[in-house]
C-alpha cells in the first residue's frame, strides 16, 4: 500500500530551523491542583486548567499539519520514500537503519499526546527473560525490573517472548516501552497500568486476553510497593496520568476494557492500534460525577476497529476528544458512545455499519434525553459513512466550539485505507525499512 516518491534531500539548516520553530511554540498552562483520588464529586471551582491539558491546540494541530507536509524533516532517506500519508509512520518507517536510531520514534508523536518523550533521554534496557514470579522483588532483566526504575529508560526486547505477568505492570515515569523487530505478547496473566506518572511511550506490543489480579503486594518503583487491591483486568490502564503515547499495538480480548484514561488522565494519545474481539473497547472518563476529566484531552488517530469488537471506540465522559481518521470496521452496538456533556470531534473517519439495521447509528448517548443531549457538542466532518451507517449530530455548528478537541489536520475519509494499512503491531525486520 506504500506509494514510492521521489523526495530532494532536506538540508541541515531547514532541520535546525524547523526545530526551532517547534521548541519555540509552547503552550503556556497553568498548574493543576492535585486530584484527590478519593473524591468522586468534585465541581470545576476545586481546581484550575490541567499543567499539562492544551490551551490552545490550534498549534498542536498548526505543527501536525507541517509534520504531514515536511514529512522527511527529521530524517535522511536518500532518494525514496515509502510515505503513505500517516504523519507518524512517514517520520520513521522508511529508514532502513530505524533500529539503530530507535530514539527517533519520541519525535514522531502526533496530537494531545504530542509531548510524550518516555525514556528518550534516558539509557536502552534489554529484557532478556520473560517471567515475572515477583511482583515485588523483580529479577533483573525481566520487564518488571526495567519499567519501575526511577529513571528514563527506552525499553526493548532481546528476542521473541510471551510475558505472562502475576500482577498488573505497574510503569514508573520516563519509560518507553518499545517491541519493534521481535514478537512480544503480554497475554494471559496482568497487563499494564499508568497510574500517576507522565510521559509514556508504548509500541509495537501484543496485548490480549488480560485478567482480574490483585489482593497481592506489587513494586511500583525502586522505592516503593504496596497492597494492591483487584485490578478490573485492562489492557492498558491510565489512571491520573499525562504526556501518554499508545502507538502501534494490537490489543484484544481482555476482562474489562482494552485501553482505559481516567481519574483527570490527559494529553494522551491513542494511534495505529488494531483492536479487535472485544467488548467495552475504550473508555475516556471516570464517572458522570468525576468532574476533574473535564479537563481531559485524547487524540484517537489512524486506529482499525476491526472484527469483534461491540462498542466503547470510545466511550467518553466530559473532556475533549478528537477522533480522526480511523477505520471502522465493525461494532455490534455503537462506535462512539459518551455521557456528561464531552465534546466529540469526529474528523475524517470511515464507519462501516453492521447488517443489523438496528445497529446502523455511530453514536449513542447514555443516561440522558434528547433535551439534555442536544446540547451536546458533537460533530461528524468529512466522515465516510457506509452500508447505513449514520452519526447523530448535536450542540453547536461553530468551529470556535471544537477548539479543545482539536489537534491535527484530518485527511479525506478516502485515504483512512492507507493510512491504516498498518496498524497494530509491525512486523520489522532489522536492517529494512519497517
Amino acid at each position: 500500500m506504500a506509494v514510492a516518491r521521489t523526495l530532494s534531500s532536506v538540508s541541515p539548516t531547514l532541520i535546525i530551523i524547523l526545530t526551532l520553530f517547534l521548541h519555540v511554540n509552547a503552550v503556556q498552562v497553568r498548574k493543576e491542583l492535585k486530584p484527590d483520588p478519593n473524591s468522586r464529586n468534585t465541581s470545576m471551582a476545586d481546581y484550575e486548567w490541567h499543567e499539562h491539558a492544551v490551551k490552545d491546540p490550534e498549534e498542536i494541530a498548526a505543527m501536525v499539519d507541517m509534520k504531514i507536509r515536511n514529512s522527511t524533516e527529521r530524517r535522511r532517506l536518500g532518494y525514496f520514500s515509502c510515505s503513505t500519508g500517516n504523519p507518524i509512520d512517514d517520520c520513521w518507517r522508511c529508514d532502513k537503519k530505524w533500529h539503530r536510531q530507535r530514539k527517533r520514534l519520541a519525535n514522531c508523536a502526533i496530537g494531545f499526546g504530542h509531548n510524550a518523550v518516555g525514556g528518550r533521554d534516558g539509557r536502552f534496557y534489554v529484557v532478556t527473560d520473560p517471567s515475572d514470579h515477583d511482583p515485588v522483588k523483580p529479577k533483573p532483566g525481566t520487564l518488571r525490573y526495567a519499567v519501575i526504575q526511577d529513571r528514563p529508560l527506552w525499553i526493548v526486547f532481546k528476542r521473541d517472548m510471551v510475558i505472562t505477568l502475576s500482577q498488573e505492570l505497574i510503569m514508573n515515569s520516563f519509560k518507553t516501552i518499545d517491541g519493534r523487530g521481535v514478537n512480544v505478547h503480554i497475554a494471559g496473566g496482568a497487563c499494564i497500568t499508568i497510574q500517576y506518572v507522565t510521559n509514556i511511550i508504548i509500541h509495537g506490543i501484543n496485548i490480549h486476553d488480560c485478567k482480574r489480579t490483585g489482593n497481592a503486594m506489587v513494586r511500583s518503583s525502586e522505592t516503593h510497593y504496596g497492597w494492591r487491591t483487584m485490578a478490573d483486568g485492562d489492557g492498558i490502564s491510565i489512571f491520573g496520568s499525562s504526556h501518554i503515547w499508545i502507538d502501534h499495538n494490537s490489543l484484544s480480548n481482555c476482562a474489562d476494557g482494552l485501553i482505559d484514561a481516567i481519574m483527570g488522565s490527559t494529553a494522551i494519545t491513542i494511534s495505529n492500534n488494531y483492536l479487535t474481539h472485544h467488548n467495552e473497547a475504550i473508555l475516556l472518563g471516570h464517572t458522570d460525577s468525576y468532574t476533574r476529566d473535564k479537563m481531559m484531552q485524547v487524540t484517537i488517530a489512524y486506529n482499525h476497529f476491526g472484527e469483534g469488537l461491540i462498542q466503547r471506540m470510545p466511550r467518553c465522559r466530559h473532556g475533549y476528544f478528537h477522533v480522526v481518521n480511523n477505520d471502522y470496521t465493525h461494532w455490534e452496538m455503537y462506535a462512539i458512545g459518551g455521557s456528561a456533556n464531552p465534546t466529540i470531534n469526529s474528523q475524517g473517519n470511515r464507519f462501516l455499519a453492521p447488517g443489523n439495521r438496528f445497529a446502523k447509528e455511530v453514536t449513542k448517548r447514555v443516561g440522558a434525553g434528547k433535551g439534555e443531549w442536544n446540547q451536546w457538542n458533537w460533530r461528524s466532518q468529512g466522515d465516510l459513512l457506509l452500508n447505513g451507517a449514520y452519526f447523530t449530530s448535536s450542540g453547536a455548528g461553530a468551529s470556535s466550539s471544537y477548539a479543545r478537541a482539536s489537534s491535527l489536520a484530518a485527511k479525506s475519509s478516502s485515504l483512512v485505507g492507507m493510512l491504516t494499512y498498518s496498524s497494530g503491531a509491525l512486523k520489522c525486520r532489522i536492517g529494512t525499512p519497517c
